[in-house]
């Protein structure tokens, strides 16, 4: 199953195995979709922890073959600057991707920072990241070098989308929630403004670029539907995409 997760009541696409899941439900009022304060779950998280709880939701109360996590306005698709619903794909063409690859998830990102200095300047401070790391040498001590490795590099896949099978994605939220539930009673959020305090959703976006590098997962990165692409992102993505056009030409 792949869980759309979603805070209001938005148009879905029509897809089989494509399922809406509200997060941040214990905090407001039920739609017409599952909700992640049933069963073991940490809705109430969901300011901090943003599409998370939903993951984790996903996590403990589902037993899917395959599980994936897409959002409400954000789906792997054919392009990177479309907006239609036609374009996204199927759980079967997905499914048929992991034959050759572990793991389905976004597109990699390239910074004009390196990964360090890009979260410190939108949602970070150094004494957070100081203890992010000292999280994950507690934690998954045989990551540390390769959280070293990612967080000096300038790229990297983002927005906590993946489809892969139910057993890896578990495997992966174990890993995860141990070093985020560590490093929870650590942070102080009041030194954050509004947009910071959605820290743990951030940190998780890294989190799982050093997960994937560490297991050395063959994974299958695709453009991004936003069916609430304004204009200029579709642009910008336009822009993007020759970007790397030419840098792999070049590179070849």
């Amino acid at each position: 199953m792949i869980y759309i997760i979603t805070h209001k009541r938005v148009k879905l696409p029509k897809l089989d195995k494509y399922l809406p899941l509200q997060v941040g439900s214990s905090l407001h009022e039920h739609l017409d979709y599952l909700t992640d304060d049933t069963g073991d779950n940490i809705s109430e998280k969901n300011p901090n922890y943003c599409e998370l709880t939903g993951l984790y939701w996903i996590w403990k109360n589902t037993k899917d073959d395959y599980k994936g996590l897409v959002h409400y306005r954000r789906y792997f698709g054919k392009s990177d600057f479309s907006s239609s619903f036609e374009q996204i794909y199927s759980y079967d063409e997905l499914k048929g991707f992991l034959q050759d690859h572990d793991l389905v998830t976004s597109y990699v990102a390239n910074f004009k920072q390196n990964a360090h200095d890009e979260i410190m300047i939108h949602c970070c401070t150094e004494e957070i990241f100081g203890k992010l790391r000292a999280s994950v040498a507690k934690c998954s001590p045989e990551y540390l070098s390769d959280f070293d490795k990612f967080f000096n590099q300038n790229k990297a896949v983002l927005f906590n989308m993946m489809f892969c099978r139910g057993d890896l994605f578990d495997e992966y939220c174990q890993w995860l929630f141990t070093i985020l539930f560590n490093l929870e009673p650590q942070v102080d959020l009041s030194s954050l403004n509004a947009y910071q305090q959605r820290l743990y959703g951030f940190l998780s976006e890294r989190l799982l670029n050093i997960w994937i590098l560490h297991k050395e997962l063959k994974v299958k990165h695709l453009p991004i539907v936003n069916t609430e692409m304004p204009m200029k992102e579709k642009i910008t993505n336009y822009r993007r995409q020759i970007t790397n056009q030419i840098f792999y030409t070049l590179k070849k």
